[in-house]
Protein backbone atom coordinates (compact mmCIF):
# COMPACT_ATOMS: atom_id res chain seq x y z
CA UNK A 1 0.00 0.00 0.00
CA UNK A 2 1.41 3.36 -1.03
CA UNK A 3 1.36 6.24 1.40
CA UNK A 4 2.31 9.81 2.26
CA UNK A 5 3.19 11.51 5.53
CA UNK A 6 1.69 14.87 6.49
CA UNK A 7 4.38 16.52 8.59
CA UNK A 8 4.00 19.91 10.24
CA UNK A 9 6.29 22.85 10.72
CA UNK A 10 5.28 22.77 14.40
CA UNK A 11 2.63 21.58 16.81
CA UNK A 12 -0.69 23.36 16.36
CA UNK A 13 -0.21 24.04 12.65
CA UNK A 14 -3.35 22.08 11.74
CA UNK A 15 -2.04 18.63 10.82
CA UNK A 16 -5.15 16.82 12.05
CA UNK A 17 -7.54 18.96 10.01
CA UNK A 18 -5.26 18.66 6.99
CA UNK A 19 -5.16 14.88 7.38
CA UNK A 20 -8.94 14.65 7.62
CA UNK A 21 -9.33 16.86 4.54
CA UNK A 22 -6.93 14.67 2.56
CA UNK A 23 -8.83 11.55 3.63
CA UNK A 24 -12.10 13.14 2.51
CA UNK A 25 -10.57 14.28 -0.80
CA UNK A 26 -9.40 10.73 -1.53
CA UNK A 27 -12.82 9.36 -0.62
CA UNK A 28 -14.48 11.80 -3.00
CA UNK A 29 -12.25 10.49 -5.79
CA UNK A 30 -13.29 6.92 -5.00
CA UNK A 31 -10.20 5.84 -3.06
CA UNK A 32 -10.21 4.03 0.27
CA UNK A 33 -7.89 5.87 2.64
CA UNK A 34 -6.08 4.06 5.46
CA UNK A 35 -5.33 6.59 8.23
CA UNK A 36 -2.27 6.37 10.46
CA UNK A 37 -0.60 8.47 13.14
CA UNK A 38 3.10 8.95 13.77
CA UNK A 39 3.70 8.90 17.50
CA UNK A 40 1.84 7.27 20.39
CA UNK A 41 -1.28 9.46 20.40
CA UNK A 42 -4.80 8.01 20.86
CA UNK A 43 -6.86 11.16 20.26
CA UNK A 44 -5.95 12.23 16.71
CA UNK A 45 -6.55 8.65 15.47
CA UNK A 46 -10.10 8.83 16.85
CA UNK A 47 -10.76 11.69 14.43
CA UNK A 48 -9.17 9.74 11.58
CA UNK A 49 -11.47 6.78 12.29
CA UNK A 50 -14.51 9.06 12.41
CA UNK A 51 -13.90 10.28 8.84
CA UNK A 52 -12.24 7.23 7.26
CA UNK A 53 -14.52 4.67 8.96
CA UNK A 54 -11.40 2.59 9.59
CA UNK A 55 -9.08 2.28 12.58
CA UNK A 56 -5.96 4.43 12.42
CA UNK A 57 -2.59 2.65 12.62
CA UNK A 58 -0.05 3.76 15.24
CA UNK A 59 3.46 4.25 13.82
CA UNK A 60 6.10 4.85 16.48
CA UNK A 61 9.74 3.75 16.23
CA UNK A 62 10.27 3.74 19.99
CA UNK A 63 7.22 1.58 20.69
CA UNK A 64 7.55 -0.78 17.73
CA UNK A 65 11.05 -0.68 16.24
CA UNK A 66 11.63 -0.37 12.51
CA UNK A 67 10.39 -3.86 11.63
CA UNK A 68 7.39 -3.49 13.93
CA UNK A 69 6.63 -0.15 12.33
CA UNK A 70 6.62 -1.73 8.88
CA UNK A 71 4.56 -4.71 10.04
CA UNK A 72 1.94 -2.45 11.59
CA UNK A 73 1.78 -0.33 8.43
CA UNK A 74 1.37 -3.45 6.29
CA UNK A 75 -1.63 -4.58 8.34
CA UNK A 76 -3.53 -1.54 7.11
CA UNK A 77 -6.17 -1.99 4.46
CA UNK A 78 -6.80 0.62 1.78
CA UNK A 79 -5.70 2.13 -1.50
CA UNK A 80 -3.42 4.74 0.05
CA UNK A 81 -2.21 5.41 3.59
CA UNK A 82 -2.36 8.96 4.98
CA UNK A 83 -0.01 9.32 7.96
CA UNK A 84 -0.44 12.32 10.25
CA UNK A 85 2.83 13.44 11.81
CA UNK A 86 3.55 14.38 15.41
CA UNK A 87 4.71 17.85 16.56
CA UNK A 88 7.04 19.49 14.05
CA UNK A 89 8.65 17.36 11.35
CA UNK A 90 12.02 16.98 13.10
CA UNK A 91 10.85 17.16 16.72
CA UNK A 92 11.37 14.13 18.98
CA UNK A 93 14.54 12.35 19.99
CA UNK A 94 13.39 8.76 19.44
CA UNK A 95 10.48 8.79 17.00
CA UNK A 96 10.09 12.07 15.13
CA UNK A 97 7.85 12.34 12.08
CA UNK A 98 10.96 12.55 9.91
CA UNK A 99 12.33 9.36 11.46
CA UNK A 100 9.05 7.51 10.85
CA UNK A 101 8.90 8.75 7.24
CA UNK A 102 12.51 7.69 6.67
CA UNK A 103 11.94 4.23 8.16
CA UNK A 104 8.97 3.72 5.83
CA UNK A 105 10.56 5.52 2.85
CA UNK A 106 7.43 7.66 2.47
CA UNK A 107 7.42 11.21 1.08
CA UNK A 108 6.51 14.09 3.38
CA UNK A 109 3.90 16.67 2.50
CA UNK A 110 4.71 19.63 4.73
CA UNK A 111 1.69 21.31 6.36
CA UNK A 112 2.57 25.03 6.58
CA UNK A 113 0.50 27.77 8.19
CA UNK A 114 0.04 30.20 5.31
CA UNK A 115 -2.37 32.69 6.86
CA UNK A 116 0.21 35.52 6.89
CA UNK A 117 2.71 34.66 4.19
CA UNK A 118 3.36 33.76 0.53
CA UNK A 119 7.02 33.68 -0.48
CA UNK A 120 7.88 33.06 3.17
CA UNK A 121 5.79 29.89 3.06
CA UNK A 122 7.95 28.67 0.18
CA UNK A 123 11.11 29.66 2.06
CA UNK A 124 9.94 27.69 5.09
CA UNK A 125 9.34 24.60 2.97
CA UNK A 126 12.73 24.98 1.30
CA UNK A 127 14.39 25.22 4.70
CA UNK A 128 12.65 22.11 5.99
CA UNK A 129 13.73 20.15 2.92
CA UNK A 130 17.37 21.25 3.23
CA UNK A 131 17.50 20.66 6.98
CA UNK A 132 17.19 16.90 6.42
CA UNK A 133 20.87 16.76 5.43
CA UNK A 134 21.91 18.70 8.51
CA UNK A 135 19.79 16.44 10.75
CA UNK A 136 21.15 13.28 9.12
CA UNK A 137 17.67 11.96 8.35
CA UNK A 138 16.97 10.53 4.91
CA UNK A 139 13.59 12.17 4.49
CA UNK A 140 12.03 13.41 1.25
CA UNK A 141 10.05 16.64 1.66
CA UNK A 142 8.03 16.48 -1.55
CA UNK A 143 6.03 19.69 -1.22
CA UNK A 144 3.50 21.59 0.85
CA UNK A 145 -0.13 21.69 1.83
CA UNK A 146 -0.97 25.30 2.70
CA UNK A 147 -3.04 25.48 5.87
CA UNK A 148 -5.36 28.49 6.40
CA UNK A 149 -4.64 29.77 2.87
CA UNK A 150 -7.10 31.81 0.85
CA UNK A 151 -7.62 31.20 -2.84
CA UNK A 152 -6.77 33.50 -5.74
CA UNK A 153 -3.59 35.56 -5.48
CA UNK A 154 -2.75 34.13 -2.07
CA UNK A 155 -2.68 30.50 -3.22
CA UNK A 156 -1.07 31.42 -6.56
CA UNK A 157 1.68 33.38 -4.81
CA UNK A 158 2.53 30.42 -2.58
CA UNK A 159 2.50 27.97 -5.47
CA UNK A 160 4.59 30.15 -7.79
CA UNK A 161 7.21 30.85 -5.09
CA UNK A 162 7.99 27.18 -4.49
CA UNK A 163 11.46 26.20 -5.73
CA UNK A 164 11.99 23.30 -8.12
CA UNK A 165 11.41 19.93 -6.53
CA UNK A 166 8.70 21.13 -4.16
CA UNK A 167 5.12 20.49 -5.28
CA UNK A 168 1.99 22.37 -4.35
CA UNK A 169 -0.54 19.84 -3.03
CA UNK A 170 -3.35 22.31 -2.37
CA UNK A 171 -4.67 24.32 0.53
CA UNK A 172 -7.02 24.23 3.53
CA UNK A 173 -9.17 27.38 3.59
CA UNK A 174 -9.45 29.34 6.85
CA UNK A 175 -12.83 28.63 8.46
CA UNK A 176 -13.92 28.29 12.11
CA UNK A 177 -15.94 25.19 11.15
CA UNK A 178 -12.62 23.36 10.73
CA UNK A 179 -11.51 23.81 14.32
CA UNK A 180 -11.55 20.93 16.80
CA UNK A 181 -12.08 21.90 20.47
CA UNK A 182 -9.48 20.70 22.96
CA UNK A 183 -9.07 19.88 26.64
CA UNK A 184 -6.34 18.30 28.76
CA UNK A 185 -4.40 15.58 26.89
CA UNK A 186 -5.20 17.27 23.56
CA UNK A 187 -8.18 17.50 21.24
CA UNK A 188 -11.57 16.13 22.13
CA UNK A 189 -12.20 12.63 20.85
CA UNK A 190 -13.54 12.13 17.32
CA UNK A 191 -16.96 10.86 18.39
CA UNK A 192 -17.38 13.85 20.74
CA UNK A 193 -16.34 16.65 18.38
CA UNK A 194 -16.44 15.59 14.73
CA UNK A 195 -15.67 18.26 12.16
CA UNK A 196 -18.55 19.82 10.29
CA UNK A 197 -19.05 17.42 7.39
CA UNK A 198 -19.95 20.06 4.82
CA UNK A 199 -16.97 22.24 5.76
CA UNK A 200 -14.64 19.26 5.53
CA UNK A 201 -15.95 18.36 2.08
CA UNK A 202 -15.49 21.96 0.94
CA UNK A 203 -11.91 21.98 2.19
CA UNK A 204 -11.24 18.71 0.39
CA UNK A 205 -12.11 20.31 -2.94
CA UNK A 206 -8.91 22.39 -2.86
CA UNK A 207 -6.56 19.42 -2.40
CA UNK A 208 -4.68 18.00 -5.38
CA UNK A 209 -5.25 14.29 -4.91
CA UNK A 210 -3.67 13.54 -8.30
CA UNK A 211 -0.36 14.97 -7.12
CA UNK A 212 -0.61 13.20 -3.76
CA UNK A 213 -1.17 9.86 -5.47
CA UNK A 214 1.72 10.47 -7.86
CA UNK A 215 4.03 11.24 -4.95
CA UNK A 216 2.93 8.30 -2.76
CA UNK A 217 5.32 5.36 -2.32
CA UNK A 218 5.21 1.85 -0.81
CA UNK A 219 7.45 1.07 2.20
CA UNK A 220 9.96 -1.77 2.14
CA UNK A 221 8.78 -4.97 3.88
CA UNK A 222 9.85 -5.87 7.40
CA UNK A 223 12.94 -8.08 7.52
CA UNK A 224 11.55 -10.06 10.48
CA UNK A 225 7.98 -11.46 10.53
CA UNK A 226 7.78 -10.69 14.25
CA UNK A 227 6.08 -12.33 17.19
CA UNK A 228 2.74 -10.70 16.42
CA UNK A 229 2.35 -12.34 13.04
CA UNK A 230 1.96 -16.06 12.51
CA UNK A 231 2.31 -17.75 15.90
CA UNK A 232 2.54 -21.55 15.70
CA UNK A 233 2.34 -21.77 19.48
CA UNK A 234 -0.95 -19.86 19.70
CA UNK A 235 -3.67 -21.89 21.41
CA UNK A 236 -6.39 -23.57 19.41
CA UNK A 237 -9.93 -22.23 19.54
CA UNK A 238 -10.91 -24.59 22.33
CA UNK A 239 -7.97 -23.48 24.49
CA UNK A 240 -8.44 -19.77 24.00
CA UNK A 241 -8.92 -17.71 27.16
CA UNK A 242 -11.53 -14.98 27.38
CA UNK A 243 -10.35 -11.41 28.02
CA UNK A 244 -12.81 -8.71 29.08
CA UNK A 245 -11.82 -5.27 27.72
CA UNK A 246 -13.36 -2.06 29.09
CA UNK A 247 -14.59 0.06 26.18
CA UNK A 248 -16.42 3.33 26.84
CA UNK A 249 -15.71 7.05 27.18
CA UNK A 250 -13.64 6.49 30.33
CA UNK A 251 -11.53 3.72 28.75
CA UNK A 252 -11.10 4.79 25.14
CA UNK A 253 -7.33 4.68 24.61
CA UNK A 254 -6.67 1.36 22.88
CA UNK A 255 -4.37 0.73 19.93
CA UNK A 256 -6.08 -1.19 17.11
CA UNK A 257 -3.05 -3.49 17.05
CA UNK A 258 -3.66 -4.36 20.72
CA UNK A 259 -7.22 -5.51 20.06
CA UNK A 260 -6.02 -7.38 16.99
CA UNK A 261 -3.40 -9.23 19.00
CA UNK A 262 -5.82 -10.07 21.80
CA UNK A 263 -8.33 -11.41 19.27
CA UNK A 264 -5.66 -13.54 17.60
CA UNK A 265 -5.05 -15.47 20.81
CA UNK A 266 -8.17 -14.98 22.92
CA UNK A 267 -11.90 -14.41 22.87
CA UNK A 268 -12.45 -10.70 23.50
CA UNK A 269 -15.61 -9.42 25.16
CA UNK A 270 -16.19 -5.74 25.85
CA UNK A 271 -18.06 -4.02 28.66
CA UNK A 272 -18.72 -0.53 29.99
CA UNK A 273 -17.89 0.28 33.61
CA UNK A 274 -19.43 3.74 33.14
CA UNK A 275 -22.76 2.14 32.18
CA UNK A 276 -22.50 -0.32 35.07
CA UNK A 277 -22.33 -3.37 32.82
CA UNK A 278 -21.82 -6.68 34.62
CA UNK A 279 -18.26 -7.91 34.26
CA UNK A 280 -18.45 -10.62 31.58
CA UNK A 281 -17.39 -14.17 32.35
CA UNK A 282 -13.67 -14.04 31.60
CA UNK A 283 -10.21 -15.30 32.46
CA UNK A 284 -8.57 -11.85 32.54
CA UNK A 285 -9.44 -8.14 32.44
CA UNK A 286 -7.85 -5.26 30.52
CA UNK A 287 -8.63 -1.68 31.55
CA UNK A 288 -7.04 0.69 29.00
CA UNK A 289 -6.44 4.40 29.40
CA UNK A 290 -8.94 7.17 28.85
CA UNK A 291 -10.78 9.77 30.91
CA UNK A 292 -12.01 8.24 34.18
CA UNK A 293 -11.69 11.69 35.76
CA UNK A 294 -14.58 12.90 33.57
CA UNK A 295 -16.80 10.06 34.77
CA UNK A 296 -15.97 9.94 38.47
CA UNK A 297 -19.54 9.82 39.84
CA UNK A 298 -20.64 7.11 37.39
CA UNK A 299 -17.60 4.98 38.15
CA UNK A 300 -18.00 5.47 41.91
CA UNK A 301 -21.57 4.18 41.66
CA UNK A 302 -20.72 1.43 39.18
CA UNK A 303 -21.13 -2.14 40.42
CA UNK A 304 -18.67 -3.11 37.70
CA UNK A 305 -15.69 -1.80 39.67
CA UNK A 306 -16.82 -3.84 42.67
CA UNK A 307 -16.97 -6.96 40.51
CA UNK A 308 -13.48 -6.25 39.14
CA UNK A 309 -12.21 -5.87 42.71
CA UNK A 310 -13.75 -9.21 43.68
CA UNK A 311 -12.22 -10.98 40.67
CA UNK A 312 -8.85 -9.37 41.38
CA UNK A 313 -8.96 -10.59 45.00
CA UNK A 314 -9.74 -14.07 43.70
CA UNK A 315 -6.53 -13.98 41.64
CA UNK A 316 -7.83 -13.14 38.16
CA UNK A 317 -5.23 -11.27 36.06
CA UNK A 318 -6.24 -7.61 35.75
CA UNK A 319 -4.13 -5.18 33.69
CA UNK A 320 -4.76 -1.44 33.92
CA UNK A 321 -2.95 1.26 31.93
CA UNK A 322 -3.06 4.91 33.05
CA UNK A 323 -6.83 5.44 33.22
CA UNK A 324 -7.08 1.77 34.14
CA UNK A 325 -4.55 2.33 36.94
CA UNK A 326 -6.65 5.25 38.16
CA UNK A 327 -9.84 3.15 38.19
CA UNK A 328 -8.09 0.36 40.12
CA UNK A 329 -6.88 2.77 42.82
CA UNK A 330 -8.56 3.56 46.13
CA UNK A 331 -9.88 6.98 45.10
CA UNK A 332 -9.79 9.63 42.39
CA UNK A 333 -9.87 13.35 43.22
CA UNK A 334 -10.67 15.88 40.50
CA UNK A 335 -9.21 19.36 40.09
CA UNK A 336 -12.44 20.69 41.66
CA UNK A 337 -11.64 18.75 44.83
CA UNK A 338 -14.34 16.11 44.40
CA UNK A 339 -13.20 12.68 45.57
CA UNK A 340 -14.72 9.52 44.08
CA UNK A 341 -14.34 5.97 45.29
CA UNK A 342 -12.64 3.65 42.79
CA UNK A 343 -12.17 -0.14 42.77
CA UNK A 344 -9.75 -0.16 45.71
CA UNK A 345 -7.54 -2.91 44.31
CA UNK A 346 -4.27 -0.95 44.21
CA UNK A 347 -2.92 0.90 47.28
CA UNK A 348 -2.94 4.44 45.88
CA UNK A 349 -5.05 7.60 45.86
CA UNK A 350 -5.02 9.51 42.59
CA UNK A 351 -5.36 13.27 42.24
CA UNK A 352 -5.83 15.28 39.02
CA UNK A 353 -3.72 18.38 38.33
CA UNK A 354 -4.19 21.45 36.12
CA UNK A 355 -1.14 20.65 34.00
CA UNK A 356 0.39 17.44 32.77
CA UNK A 357 2.51 15.48 35.23
CA UNK A 358 4.37 13.33 32.71
CA UNK A 359 4.83 13.28 28.94
CA UNK A 360 7.52 11.10 27.43
CA UNK A 361 8.46 7.88 25.79
CA UNK A 362 9.16 5.34 28.50
CA UNK A 363 11.42 2.36 29.10
CA UNK A 364 10.80 -0.02 31.99
CA UNK A 365 12.73 -3.00 33.38
CA UNK A 366 10.77 -5.68 35.23
CA UNK A 367 12.11 -6.35 38.71
CA UNK A 368 10.05 -9.54 38.96
CA UNK A 369 7.69 -11.59 36.84
CA UNK A 370 4.56 -9.57 36.22
CA UNK A 371 1.55 -9.46 33.89
CA UNK A 372 3.30 -7.72 31.00
CA UNK A 373 6.95 -8.80 31.35
CA UNK A 374 9.21 -11.45 32.79
CA UNK A 375 11.85 -10.60 35.40
CA UNK A 376 14.68 -8.63 33.82
CA UNK A 377 12.81 -7.93 30.58
CA UNK A 378 12.43 -4.37 29.31
CA UNK A 379 9.32 -2.81 27.84
CA UNK A 380 9.06 0.41 25.85
CA UNK A 381 5.93 2.54 26.01
CA UNK A 382 4.78 6.09 26.61
CA UNK A 383 3.12 8.15 29.33
CA UNK A 384 0.94 11.25 29.19
CA UNK A 385 -1.20 12.06 32.19
CA UNK A 386 -2.51 14.91 34.30
CA UNK A 387 -2.76 12.89 37.48
CA UNK A 388 -0.38 11.77 40.21
CA UNK A 389 -0.66 8.84 42.60
CA UNK A 390 -0.07 8.95 46.35
CA UNK A 391 0.91 5.35 47.11
CA UNK A 392 0.95 3.52 50.43
CA UNK A 393 4.33 3.00 52.06
CA UNK A 394 4.11 -0.77 51.62
CA UNK A 395 3.13 -0.59 47.92
CA UNK A 396 4.88 -3.10 45.65
CA UNK A 397 6.18 -2.02 42.24
CA UNK A 398 6.93 -4.30 39.30
CA UNK A 399 9.15 -2.04 37.18
CA UNK A 400 12.21 0.14 37.47
CA UNK A 401 11.89 3.22 35.23
CA UNK A 402 14.87 3.54 32.89
CA UNK A 403 13.31 6.44 30.98
CA UNK A 404 10.24 8.43 31.98
CA UNK A 405 8.54 9.32 35.25
CA UNK A 406 6.51 6.28 36.29
CA UNK A 407 4.29 6.34 39.37
CA UNK A 408 6.74 7.23 42.16
CA UNK A 409 10.42 7.00 43.07
CA UNK A 410 11.45 5.92 39.55
CA UNK A 411 9.12 2.95 39.76
CA UNK A 412 6.06 1.98 37.76
CA UNK A 413 3.65 -0.93 37.83
CA UNK A 414 1.72 -1.13 41.11
CA UNK A 415 1.11 -4.81 41.82
CA UNK A 416 -1.45 -6.50 44.05
CA UNK A 417 -2.77 -10.07 43.75
CA UNK A 418 -2.40 -10.78 40.00
CA UNK A 419 -3.31 -7.15 39.21
CA UNK A 420 -0.91 -4.68 37.58
CA UNK A 421 -1.50 -0.96 37.09
CA UNK A 422 0.93 1.27 35.16
CA UNK A 423 1.04 4.84 33.97
CA UNK A 424 2.86 3.44 30.95
CA UNK A 425 0.89 2.59 27.80
CA UNK A 426 2.33 -0.39 25.94
CA UNK A 427 2.07 -1.48 22.30
CA UNK A 428 1.73 -5.17 21.38
CA UNK A 429 4.95 -5.04 19.34
CA UNK A 430 6.76 -4.86 22.71
CA UNK A 431 5.56 -8.36 23.55
CA UNK A 432 3.65 -7.07 26.58
CA UNK A 433 0.27 -8.40 25.52
CA UNK A 434 1.63 -11.80 24.59
CA UNK A 435 3.04 -12.01 28.12
CA UNK A 436 -0.34 -10.90 29.49
CA UNK A 437 -2.14 -13.58 27.46
CA UNK A 438 0.35 -16.21 28.64
CA UNK A 439 -0.33 -15.19 32.25
CA UNK A 440 -4.11 -15.27 31.68
CA UNK A 441 -3.90 -18.73 30.14
CA UNK A 442 -1.70 -20.03 32.96
CA UNK A 443 -4.02 -18.61 35.62
CA UNK A 444 -6.94 -20.52 34.15
CA UNK A 445 -5.17 -23.90 34.06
Amino acid sequence: MKGVVLGGTSSGVGKTVATLAVIRALQTEGYEAQPAKAGPDFIDPSHHAQVADAPSRTLDLWLEGEDGLRRNYARGDGDVCVVEGVMGLYDGDCSSTAMVAAALDLPVVLVVDAKAGMESVAATAHGFREYAGHAGVDVDVAGILAQRAHGGRHAEGIRDALPDGLSYFGRIPPTPDLEIPDRHLGLRMGAEAPLDDAALSTAAETIRTDRLLDAARSPPPASDPGANDADPAAPTVGDRPTVAVARDAAFAFVYPATLERLRERAEVVTFSPVAGDPLPACDGVYLPGGYPELHGPALADSPTLDEIAERAADGAPVLGECGGLMALSESLTTTDGDTHRMAGVLPADVRMADRYQALDHVELRAERDTLSAGAGETRRGHEFHYSSADVDTDARFAFEVLRGSGIADERDGLAEYRTLGTYCHLHPESGAFDTFLNRVTAAGE
